[in-house]
């Protein structure tokens, strides 16, 4: 199994705590940026978007994230990632889609526009981000997980640019049941960091 990895990226992170958390042995490949390697005609052979992460295990080629997440959850997690429920399921793709949209829209381009320089239309970025975070808050109040009594693919999909919102100069203050959450997730039996999270 071979991960295509970039380091610095939380959609990689995710993939890389799935197998951690599912205790699979895997190759890491660190895409070279510098040497635009994910735009060459070998990646773009295996992703077309010449994005990252990709996984390749044994020939069964699987791009974006949160497809990988229901891969491996599905394939080698049995029912704790992924389960049985049909309305656990729904919710499960609902936060998958949060992740995706309003997660990547506001704290992830925050971060990209603090962090890396890319300009970034601020005052919407800004909005998004602060009225997800608001729901994400209130959601936690009274429960330790976003789905079920156990963490899912969900949280793994919702962590990394939630405990990087800090290096996109967001305060996290105010969202008291995210933090807590935070450190229930980092206490994780196999949890794994990625460089910027406790700096």
């Amino acid at each position: 199994m071979i991960l295509y990895n970039i380091a610095l990226s939380g959609n990689c992170h995710k993939v890389r705590l799935m197998l951690s958390f599912l205790g699979i042995d895997y190759a890491l490949h660190h895409l070279d940026l510098g040497a635009s390697e994910q735009t060459t005609d070998e990646y773009l052979t295996l992703n077309p978007f010449g994005q990252a992460p990709l996984l390749n295990d044994n020939g069964v080629v699987i791009r974006d994230s949160h497809a990988i997440l229901v891969y491996l959850a599905k394939k080698y997690g049995g029912d704790k990632w992924w389960p049985n429920d049909t309305i656990e399921l729904a919710e499960i793709m609902s936060w998958l889609s949060t992740s995706a949209n309003e997660i990547q829209n506001g704290p992830a381009r925050l971060r990209v526009h603090y962090k890396f320089g890319r300009q970034i239309d601020f005052k919407h970025v800004t909005e998004t981000c602060n009225k997800v975070l608001k729901i994400i808050d209130s959601h936690f109040s009274g429960r330790n997980w976003l789905v079920g009594d156990c963490p899912t693919i969900a949280d793994i999909a919702l962590y990394p640019y939630l405990a990087l919102a800090h290096e996109g100069h967001i305060d996290m203050t105010p969202y008291g049941h995210i933090q807590v959450w935070k450190k229930r997730f980092e206490a994780l039996s196999d949890y794994l960091a990625m460089p910027g999270i406790f700096e």
